[in-house]
């Protein structure tokens, strides 16, 4: 594990920490935000009125993607310098209430109304099999350099570093057949319970396979709005009990579109020189999330989808999920296109 994972504390005694990292500010909003994060007070005025401003692409926007990201780290592994407590501070909750709504909103235009479906289980997967963003695994594959390689583990880094933490909420919100098929497919992202099989596990391998810095969060003030944006989609269906079925539909995208482009990703690398240790991430990938889609699309989201509000909430949950995914591949594909990074310059 890299140095920079590595914090000491007052006493001398180096600890790795599991915590976000303090990030740059990216505007006025996540300033104030920070700002009362660090000193314990989420009662300033001014930090509710920038919250309420208007925002014409809020997807787009990374100073409101940042300030979102870091109220939800509140209640998954903190943020370094802030109080475990002031997840619930009420200000926090105003601001993040706020935002969410805009995040919402701005979802909702994005994939337009979503009707019960005839089949809820074939609509799933033809969600995931319709996905049509740029041909980024295919070219990774044939042609990406492992700078490439390298910009989106940045991006991915983020999510992957925890992976099914988020869709594991989901666990205790669910009962009978549906419960009992999510916890086999939440046991195998978790290696089974051995820490060297866990998926976040053989992902931090992958990033110093690459020479990437492997700690938790490491690479926030490198990441556009477009992947904080489609972190947070994910954040919000994960948090809230009245979005289990999204976050469900989430899943569902996920495991139906990850076994194909995961074989590229391991013959892009495999072609770059990167060894078995650095390949196993997706050599994994490809086997179990074969098996995954067809337990969470047809026991888990055909388990819970016996009434039209749970079925609609799945497609939306889906087709929220493949549009972000699809928008922050579009930013990164555009920037390549255009010959440049896909990633924000180093704070200096």
């Amino acid at each position: 594990m890299n140095d920079s994972s590595v914090r000491t504390r007052p006493d001398g005694v180096a600890v790795v920490s599991s915590r976000m990292p303090v990030p740059t500010p990216r505007g006025r909003l996540s300033e104030l935000l920070l700002e009362a994060l660090l000193s314990g007070d989420g009662s300033s005025s001014e930090l509710r009125g920038e919250a309420t401003r208007e925002r014409p692409d809020v997807l787009a926007d990374d100073d409101a993607q940042l300030a979102l990201t870091l109220l939800y780290e509140l209640h998954l592994r903190g943020v370094e310098g802030v109080a475990d407590e002031m997840g619930w501070d009420l200000g926090f909750l105003e601001v993040r209430a706020l935002l969410e709504h805009r995040l919402v909103a701005a979802l909702d235009q994005l994939v337009g109304p979503v009707s019960d479906p005839a089949d809820v289980i074939a609509e799933l997967f033809a969600i995931g099999a319709g996905t049509d963003g740029p041909p980024m695994a295919r070219y990774l594959a044939v042609n990406g350099t492992i700078d490439e390689f390298r910009e989106v583990m940045i991006h991915r880094s983020l999510n992957q570093l925890r992976e099914a933490d988020l869709h594991t909420h989901a666990i205790p919100r669910l009962h009978g057949d549906a419960k009992a098929a999510l916890v086999e497919v939440q046991a195998d992202e978790y290696g089974g319970g051995i820490l060297t099989r866990m998926h976040s596990t053989l992902f931090a391998g992958l990033m110093r396979e690459l020479g990437l810095d492997d700690g938790y969060a490491r690479y926030i003030d490198r990441v556009p709005a477009p992947t904080l944006a489609a972190l947070n989609t994910l954040s919000y269906f994960g948090i809230h009990r009245s979005r289990v079925n999204e976050l469900i539909g989430h899943l569902c995208v996920v495991e139906t579109t990850s076994s194909l482009p995961s074989r590229d990703y391991s013959r892009g690398l495999s072609r770059l020189g990167v060894g078995p240790a650095g390949r196993v991430f997706f050599d994994e990938h490809v086997e179990a999330d074969s098996v995954h889609e067809q337990l969470v699309v047809r026991r888990v989201a055909g388990g819970v989808g016996t009434t039209p509000d749970a079925r609609i909430g799945l497609v939306r949950g889906a087709r929220m999920c493949a549009a972000v995914e699809r928008l922050a591949a579009e930013y990164i594909w555009d920037h390549w296109q255009d010959g440049a990074s896909s990633l924000r310059a180093q704070p200096q």
